[in-house]
């Protein structure tokens, strides 16, 4: 396997777009390639006071699109698993769902996800199937000092 380290690349929000006609409205993103996909998920917060996180991974990557409502989507890269750092760069995206943007989580970082609006919904994609590794690591919504 790979040096996980040497995968570390910075998140990428890849930009969608929506065209409307007579027909209806047809949101799209040409910049989106899905053939590192695996598996898919969506998440549904109970409460836009309710933020989800930190939570990541070394290998596994995520890309999340927005389907209904807005999330704000907060990346920490993360410099040490097992003891990260408390004072890491926190970077703050939003996603809605008047264009198909997708937010590109590369391996590496740990994420905070807090719907903005009710009824919101954030579709998942991973490039792993679920137990193909062990992967997933989370830390305390207050750990890191930044997080306000």
């Amino acid at each position: 396997m790979a040096n996980p380290q040497s995968l570390i690349s910075n998140p990428q929000y890849l930009k969608g777009n929506k065209h409307q006609d007579e027909r209806g409205i047809i949101t799209y993103n040409n910049d989106f390639d899905a053939s590192q996909i695996k598996r898919i998920y969506t998440i549904e917060n109970h409460s836009t006071d309710f933020i989800r996180g930190w939570q990541g991974h070394q290998v596994e990557q995520r890309w999340f699109a927005c389907m209904k409502g807005s999330f704000e989507i907060s990346v920490i890269l993360v410099d040490d698993f097992e003891n990260p750092s408390k004072d890491l760069t926190i970077q703050k995206y939003l996603l809605s769902d008047d264009v198909l943007t997708y937010l590109h989580v590369p391996a590496g970082h740990v994420t905070a996800i807090q719907a903005k609006s009710e009824g919101s919904k954030l579709l998942v994609f991973v490039n792993y199937h679920l137990n193909e590794l062990n992967d997933e690591y989370r830390f305390d919504l207050n750990y890191f000092n930044k997080c306000n």
